[in-house]
């Protein structure tokens, strides 16, 4: 679970990442204002934020259990009604609100949630942690964008390492120059497959509406592995190895290694190893 954290009108406030979704410390946002921890359960009793929560869930999380929503709804807005984040997740089974102990602990809350419940704190302090909040989702896109420019730079030289082991191991003189380009197109689509599980060719025609190449489109993860294949193919090539074996070795190596960075046990093959 990663954490980061935005500062807003003086006051840090822990972001998590969970189940991919942005997830805002309602316990951080609640510091600087009198009440403290107990403005949470403050809000939480409150009949508008039980519908609010309510309506959430069911668009969000198809396992919500509505029927226990009904009696807390019903509940809500009485004198003795009491609702704490624990009771909610307990009884719904809810996944918009979570708690953790521990020194980073506290209520986490989806930030759909996290804004309302800014909203009910103070419509200034809200608009500022909106701001901050996007301040850092901009920061984090550019450095995605950065970091995925630098593969794919990194992708095309290790490129000229596949290509001059081409050029050395597989052009005899005799070829013309219409055979040449396609030994390399063929070497080309080698990794393709591998990795993409489909060649330059057949993801045109199956995508005529994106423009670019497959490559262009590929996630970080998948960069970081193109350039692997590209040096190992390369190494290969100069082994002798007859391509589809080549093909086995780097589909199981490009299997191997996005298992590695995506955290993913379930990966088991990418694309069709051809013979």
């Amino acid at each position: 679970m990663k954490n980061r954290s935005i500062t807003v009108q003086g006051a840090e406030v822990a972001i998590a990442t969970r189940h991919e979704q942005d997830y805002i410390s309602l316990t951080d946002m609640v510091k600087r204002f009198d009440g403290g921890s107990a403005l949470i359960e403050q809000w939480l009793k409150n009949k508008d934020t039980v519908l609010f929560l309510g309506v959430w869930e069911q668009i969000n999380n198809p396992t919500f259990n509505s029927l226990e929503f009904e009696g807390i709804r019903n509940d809500a807005g009485r004198n003795s009604f009491y609702l704490s984040a624990k009771r909610w997740i307990d009884a719904t089974g809810a996944i918009g609100l979570y708690a953790r102990a521990g020194r980073y602990g506290g209520t986490f809350a989806h930030r759909d949630i996290a804004f309302e419940f800014g909203s009910w704190l103070s419509p200034e302090f809200k608009l500022y942690l909106i701001v901050e909040f996007q301040r850092l989702k901009e920061e984090e896109a550019r450095a995605a964008s950065l970091d995925w420019s630098f593969q794919r730079t990194l992708a095309k030289i290790n490129y000229r390492i596949h290509t001059d082991a081409i050029k050395e191991r597989l052009i005899p003189p005799q070829l013309t120059k219409a055979q040449i380009v396609t030994v390399y197109a063929s070497e080309a689509d080698l990794l393709n497959v591998a990795l993409f599980g489909t060649t330059a060719a057949q993801w045109r025609q199956t995508n005529p509406q994106l423009p670019g190449n497959m490559r262009d489109g590929a996630t970080i993860e998948q960069l970081v592995v193109l350039s692997n294949l590209e040096s190992i193919n390369a190494v290969l090539i100069h082994q002798g190895l007859a391509m589809p074996e080549r093909l086995k070795l780097l589909n199981a190596t490009a299997i191997s290694q996005m298992r590695s960075l995506i955290g993913v046990a379930s990966v088991k093959r990418l694309g069709n190893t051809r013979e």
